[in-house]
């Protein structure tokens, strides 16, 4: 049973680094409650609890870890641990894309989360617009994930949006 709260704590705090991809429908953000030194179990609830009173369908994890997904269970927030697979990249990466393209169709309001708001995180999140067509020239897309991050990407993040158009065909 999630804690009764009242007031501003009612609606929780907003995730760190809380990124709309595509707006009011995919986000991306930092681990809920931080991580490394930085953690806090306390934000960790707060943070859960703005994800779904923002009306969230699920929080995705693709971090290898999954002490932490009970949390979303005592919260009453759905989710799915989808763990990054570098050495099969390409494989989890088509896998991947087609869930969160299933999931947007039937208009389900999705945040997904790394350890961090890092070239990993951003670079998926980079492929799935240029998988999906929504950019279709993979310089543009690059350059559309890094003015909506903030972030000027490293050669990892580039690579995966200039492969991704490739998996779709996978």
């Amino acid at each position: 049973m999630p804690p009764k709260l009242r007031g501003k704590w009612a609606l929780g705090i907003k995730p760190r680094h809380f990124t709309w991809i595509l707006k009011d429908k995919l986000a991306v953000c930092e681990r809920p409650g931080g991580y490394g030194d930085s953690h806090r179990r306390v934000r960790r609830q707060e943070e859960i609890i703005w994800i779904r009173e923002n009306g969230f369908n699920y929080a995705i994890s693709i971090i290898q870890a999954p002490h932490n997904l009970h949390n979303y269970d005592d919260l009453n927030l759905p989710y799915r641990h989808r763990p990054f697979k570098a050495d099969e990249r390409d494989a989890w990466l088509t896998a991947f894309y087609r869930e969160l393209d299933d999931l947007l169709k039937a208009d389900a309001k999705l945040i997904v989360h790394g350890e961090e708001l890092g070239d990993r995180l951003v670079g998926i999140m980079g492929g799935y617009i240029r998988w999906a067509g929504l950019v279709e020239d993979d310089t543009k897309a690059i350059a559309v994930t890094e003015r909506l991050t903030g972030r000027q990407l490293d050669p990892w993040a580039r690579d995966v949006i200039m492969a991704a158009a490739d998996l779709r065909a996978t």
